[in-house]
């Protein structure tokens, strides 16, 4: 038994101590990827019907490849926090949400993971 009343105690805690990290964050995310989006596209169109030896030319340049695996790093964060909020949101059974968000964070991280890797491997490679 504490001196503290209910208030004090949950007071700043939130539900879960995390939804205004959780907001925040996608909220940053969503932001950073509007510039991340254009600066990705241009060059991305510039090379997409070039064929391959385009392709490496474009995301060999460190400026290219810098921003792509930026793009990749901020769109799977993002795509991670918002299907987790529908998730949490929208799965009634708990352990059905429990393995769904496991689920998510893993395949959001080795797609991630994957995507960062294949530019690395072009940037490296030429």
């Amino acid at each position: 038994m504490g001196f503290k009343t209910d208030y004090a105690r949950v007071h700043g805690s939130g539900s879960a101590g995390e939804g205004a990290h959780h907001w925040w964050s996608q909220r940053i995310t969503s932001v950073a990827l509007i510039p991340l989006t254009l600066l990705f596209i241009i060059p991305f169109g510039r090379a997409l019907g070039s064929g391959y030896d385009a392709f490496v030319a474009t995301y060999s340049n460190l400026w290219h490849a810098l921003v792509a695996v930026l793009f990749i790093i901020a769109v799977f964060a993002h795509l991670q926090q918002g299907l987790q909020t529908v998730l949490e949101d929208y799965v009634p059974n708990k352990s059905a949400r429990t393995v769904a968000l496991v689920a998510n964070t893993l395949l959001c991280w080795a797609f991630g993971v994957a995507g960062v890797l294949s530019v690395a491997s072009v940037l490296f490679s030429a």
